[in-house]
């Protein structure tokens, strides 16, 4: 299979409307978009190229007593995957302006979840422009995926995804 898979969750909201962007960039009929809720890990198995989208929900991440959401479920399916040959991209939303200190940390976790299995994750972005204390996606001195505030930035979210993309070709994806 030749298209790309962007896989994303929740399934709905500003993680989704950013999926269906992505997908519009890169030519609809070359993507398929797929929330991860109740996605079969063994359908990552068709895609040579990977777009992963993911939030940073807030103060309930950060509450012990909070649900789990698609892609805590998901997370425990990883290993499952075939990893080999394949090729990682993360995109996340996340609030700079009332939560500084934990910016798109999604990106991170996932981040990290892939690197213990070895996956190979692309499209690292600077730090130029973003306002916040800390995050558990920059690392090295920079986001380990594409960062969007679509809570603040809504009106910058296009031109980040298409100077992203630019770069994820530009490093072979």
């Amino acid at each position: 299979m030749n298209k790309i898979g962007i896989f994303y969750g929740p399934e709905k909201g500003s993680v989704a409307k950013v999926a269906t962007i992505i997908s519009q960039e890169l030519n609809e009929e070359s993507t398929d978009l797929i929330p991860i809720k109740n996605c079969d890990p063994s359908t990552l198995n068709g895609y040579d190229k990977l777009i992963f989208g993911i939030s940073t929900l807030g103060r309930t991440n950060w509450d012990s007593d909070h649900e789990d959401d698609d892609w805590d479920v998901f997370f425990t399916h990883l290993k499952k995957v075939d990893w080999k040959d394949k090729q990682i991209a993360i995109y996340g939303l996340g609030d700079q302006i009332n939560y500084p200190d934990h910016f798109v940390d999604a990106i991170g976790w996932l981040y990290g979840r892939l690197k213990e299995l070895n996956v190979d994750v692309v499209g690292p972005v600077s730090d130029t422009g973003y306002q916040f204390n800390e995050s558990e996606a920059f690392i090295d001195g920079q986001f380990m995926g594409l960062p969007l505030d679509e809570d603040n930035e809504s009106e910058l979210t296009l031109g980040r995804v298409q100077n992203w993309l630019k770069k994820l070709k530009e490093e072979g994806f």
